[in-house]
């Protein structure tokens, strides 16, 4: 026969089991707004029933139930949504920085405007027009000179500029990869710590949510994949052990970052050390390859990854826009406008040279060099005096015929050439606008889904602390009943003939 105790070890397990959730709901309600953080939830389950099977097992019609207990408290989260999630942000942070930076270009190209290189050609193209109809007027080849002046500043200015932005990049790259280092260094710092408490039979709930957070930031900078490693002892089976994380490349290749405790870091391949702590992070030039090495004194290197392996992501993006070599041949958005922009200059200055030395100055002289330089920041008006220009193509004073030779030549070129350029870059920057909004919308449905799961519902919450508490004051009531009972065994039992 069982005990008229046993019903009070019932109510009690039910009141410390519904405290359990009240203060779990508490935590829930009080963390609503934290960042990262996953509400939680108490798994309820029956504790083992009375009797249990034995050879001396009371003769009872059945087995009693003995009550609840917490077994566990768990994060309500799944994990298919955070990997989801992660691939949509690497994807929206590749496409986000590579926006950025056609932006910054565009914004320096200026294009159109009233300002840019092609309103200034074309302010040099109406002036030897001018020129042409009135070779003689000194106004007239004095608006020339200055025009052509204003096309070298102009070239200069989109050098200077570009290249300004540019190392800027690298700066940024810098930065990028101190951030990197640093998240790796955090998730292996935390894995330690779960390593510890798990084995102990623990769930470390807020460590997990601090993990996956910074794990969420990690998938900005680069395709990563992880994997849940178990730490054994007396773990529970929904314990998530720690994280293995590796570097995923285009082709699908690994390279590892973080196991358990263990973490490798990322560096610039032939760059410097900008804080002195062993890893090349600020890049000299060209970009070749990140490179994955062990922390130490030296580091070790564990593998290098060029740009074009990246599988998106921000670095990849940097590193496409800030410039790497391949194949011997430098490559990205900024080094291959310097590229054209050079091209261009050089182009210009050869050709218009060129023609103006065939035809003839004020003075009936052979035309000389207009233009000097080599590229788009050397270019400069070589000559001084408006008489050196060559409008003529036989000497003859009144001959303009030559200057419009000269215009066509900057038309040919320039402008048509750097039309092209304007186009490809305003088709390359409409795309990454494009893909930025669509990665972003992709990547907030697949947030709102995991939060739907995973965040904090005030009024979910409030539901749950009135359910908890009425089986807390269920469980008291219980309490009180078995107590009556008890009264009326111990003290109005066996008073009969008093």
């Amino acid at each position: 026969m069982r005990s008229t105790f046993h019903g009070l070890e019932v109510a009690k397990r039910g009141m410390f089991t519904q405290q359990t959730a009240i203060s779990v709901t508490g935590h829930n309600i009080s963390n609503a707004n934290t960042p990262g953080y996953t509400r939680q939830r108490v798994n309820f389950q029956s504790t083992q029933p009375y009797p249990s099977p034995g050879m001396n097992r009371p003769q009872i019609p059945g087995q009693m139930g003995t009550g609840v207990e917490a077994g566990s408290i768990q994060r309500v989260r799944e994990s298919f949504l955070d990997d989801q999630f992660r691939g949509e942000n690497n994807k929206l942070g590749y496409w986000q920085t590579k926006s950025s930076a056609v932006s910054k270009m565009e914004d320096i190209l200026n294009e159109p405007s009233k300002n840019g290189l092609s309103a200034v050609m074309g302010q040099f193209w109406q002036s030897l027009q001018d020129l042409s109809t009135n070779p003689e007027n000194e106004g007239a080849r004095s608006v020339v000179l200055q025009r052509a002046k204003a096309i070298a500043d102009t070239f200069h200015y989109l050098h200077n500029s570009i290249s300004a932005i540019q190392n800027d990049l690298g700066n940024q790259i810098s930065v990028t990869v101190k951030e990197v280092n640093s998240i790796l260094k955090q998730i292996s710092s935390i894995n330690q710590q779960i390593s510890e408490i798990e084995p102990h039979g623990y769930l470390p709930n807020d460590l997990y949510d601090a993990r996956d957070q910074l794990v969420d930031q990690l998938s900005q900078y680069m395709n990563i994949k992880v994997e849940k490693v178990e730490t054994g002892g007396n773990a529970q089976k929904i314990a998530e052990g720690t994280y293995k994380i590796s570097l995923v490349n285009a082709d699908g290749s690994e390279v590892p970052l973080i196991d358990g405790d263990q973490f490798n870091q990322i560096g610039v391949e032939g760059g410097t050390d900008s804080d002195k702590d062993g890893i090349l992070d600020q890049p000299a030039g060209a970009l070749t390859n990140f490179k994955i090495v062990t922390p130490g004194t030296p580091p070790t290197d564990v593998a290098s990854v060029g740009i074009g392996s990246f599988s998106q992501g921000k670095l990849k993006a940097l590193g496409e826009s800030y410039g790497y070599t391949e194949g011997g041949v430098t490559k990205g958005l900024y080094p291959e406008m310097l590229a054209n922009l050079d091209k261009l200059a050089k182009d210009f200055v050869e050709a218009f040279n060129d023609q103006n030395k065939l035809g003839k100055d004020f003075d009936g002289k052979d035309g000389v060099d207009f233009f000097t330089g080599t590229d788009a920041a050397t270019i400069s008006v070589a000559i001084t005096e408006t008489s050196k220009i060559a409008a003529s193509a036989n000497g003859d004073k009144g001959n303009g015929s030559n200057a419009l030779k000269l215009a066509d030549v900057q038309m040919s070129t320039v402008v048509k050439p750097y039309e092209g350029i304007i186009g490809a870059l305003g088709v390359e920057g409409s795309e990454a606008r494009r893909m930025t909004k669509n990665s972003a919308i992709l990547a907030q449905s697949v947030e709102t889904n995991r939060q739907s799961i995973s965040s904090v519902s005030l009024d979910e919450e409030m539901t749950d602390l009135i359910r908890f508490q009425h089986a807390y004051n269920a469980a008291a009531r219980n309490i009180t009943v078995v107590d009556e009972m008890l009264d009326k065994i111990i003290n109005g039992m066996g008073t009969v003939g008093r």
